[in-house]
């Protein structure tokens, strides 16, 4: 429990600082936001698939358990989420292209559109590199 909630909260918590350098501002709600760099998905399931497999065992059942979850999320965040996002994309820019002619009345059309939702790869890689980091730190370290 104490990998996995220090992955994600070094995941989420770097944000900010990460996004600075883009944006020019420090917002501390990119702390709170799904997607972005790094995964912070990726880096809990990883912590804790390693953390298991070193504690139990990387052929006990747990473990095994806990690896096919940590794949399953990790496919989530990049495929089915990055999709989901990237449909967003182009549902917003539809409804631009088309406002002459909808009714911007209709309060579908006023809903706020979160843009991400997934991960790149590269976003992924580093939430695995983060969440093993922190699994191993604490095995070695903290056991």
């Amino acid at each position: 429990m104490v990998c996995f909630l220090t992955a994600v909260f070094v995941a989420q918590g770097v944000k900010p600082f990460i996004m600075y350098p883009r944006t020019r501002q420090f917002k501390l709600s990119y702390a709170f936001n799904s997607g972005g760099y790094p995964s912070s998905h990726s880096a809990g399931v990883s912590a804790v698939a390693l953390a298991v497999g070193l504690q139990e065992g990387f052929d006990s059942a747990l473990f095994t358990v806990c690896f096919a979850l940590t794949v399953i999320v990790i496919f989530d965040a990049f495929n089915v989420r990055w999709y989901a996002g990237r449909n967003i994309k182009l549902t917003k820019q539809l409804v631009e292209d088309l406002e002459d002619f909808i009714d911007e009345t209709d309060p579908i059309y006023n809903e706020k559109l979160k843009d991400v939702l997934g991960h790149t790869k590269m976003e992924i890689a580093t939430g695995i590199m983060l969440g093993i980091s922190i699994s191993l730190i604490y095995y070695f370290i903290w056991r």
